[in-house]
């Protein structure tokens, strides 16, 4: 079951990375759901950084940067599933 875990707010096409603002803890490793008007995938968190730091879990309430296998929008779902 997927659970509803940030929004999407900002993206940077150039290096594929999307700043997700955290409504529950995410852990590298973990596979989550992106969706948006037009454009739903799957995929697993290879790598999480706060302010430039690499972490293995971001907590409820973070602004996190990570990698993303599509481009996306801000407003975009992140579900982990």
């Amino acid at each position: 079951m997927a659970v509803k875990i940030g929004t999407i707010t900002h993206y940077y096409d150039k290096i594929g990375v999307a700043v997700v603002k955290l409504i529950k803890p995410m852990v590298a490793g973990d596979t989550i759901k992106i969706s948006g008007k037009g454009r739903e995938f799957t995929q697993v968190v290879s790598s999480i950084q706060k302010e430039h730091q690499e972490l293995k879990k971001a907590k409820k309430g973070d602004d996190i940067g990570m990698k993303v296998d599509q481009p996306v929008k801000p407003k975009d779902v992140v579900f982990k599933i």
